[in-house]
């Protein structure tokens, strides 16, 4: 592998991600740095595991929506064993998945049938009780070496600092916008109803706690309706 390359690549594809104008862009571009940069990989995609609950974020190919399912389905694989020993495995590859049998007796089998010959995943990052891993994949067994390993350790090292700084700005731009929302519905509130700034704020706040609806849908119904039913 010409390492001096793939550093040149890796330091353009880590100003490419955090160029990206939103998470979802920048997930999409993930998936597609890893197949460009890591040997053997054809296929990749980012999922977060909520507990035994599989969410796919991103995919390159419907082979990595396939196999999301599938370990959900059968809550067996190895995104689920990441899970299950105290967040530690933050890296696993896996030679040939027909050899897993014993490991994975159910997961294994049905996978190799989908069209998985190896596999690699990384822990992006690990929140509550939620997982974030990416996960490569080839058709072919042994596609996946230790130079292999090594790029995508990097790529995802990569990956996760650039994932969390657009989860941030992301947030940033939603609690920015909630608190418009609250401003505008409360400045509706005190002029439909003659209300001070607190009572109008403690409307809005009784609102979402006694119909179990979140303060900025309320904000949000209060500016569409121009007030609350």
């Amino acid at each position: 592998m010409d390492w001096s390359r793939f550093a040149q690549q890796m330091a353009a594809m880590a100003r490419d991600l955090l160029a990206q104008d939103s998470v979802g862009s920048t997930l999409d571009r993930i998936g597609a740095s890893a197949t460009e940069l890591v040997e053997g990989c054809t296929a990749a995609g980012i999922l977060v595991l909520h507990e035994r609950r599989v969410e796919t974020l991103a995919a390159t190919h419907q082979l990595v929506v396939d196999s999301d399912r599938l370990q959900a389905r059968l809550e067996q694989g190895p995104c689920f064993d990441a899970a299950r020993t105290s967040r530690g495995e933050r890296v696993y590859r896996i030679a040939d998945l027909t050899a897993e049998s014993r490991r994975w007796p159910v997961f294994a089998p049905q996978a190799h049938k989908l069209g998985v010959g190896s596999m690699m995943g990384f822990l992006l990052f690990t929140e509550d009780d939620d997982l974030g891993a990416l996960n490569l994949y080839s058709r072919e067994p042994g596609a996946f070496t230790e130079a292999s390993e090594l790029a995508g350790w990097l790529l995802a090292s990569h990956a996760a600092v650039a994932l969390s700084a657009a989860r941030t700005h992301a947030q940033m731009e939603q609690a920015v916008s909630t608190r418009h929302a609250i401003g505008e519905a409360m400045g509706i509130l005190m002029g439909s109803h003659h209300l001070t700034e607190d009572q109008a704020f403690d409307v809005l706040r009784r609102y979402s706690q006694e119909n179990n609806v979140k303060l900025r849908e309320v904000a949000r119904q209060v500016c569409e309706k121009g007030g609350l039913d």
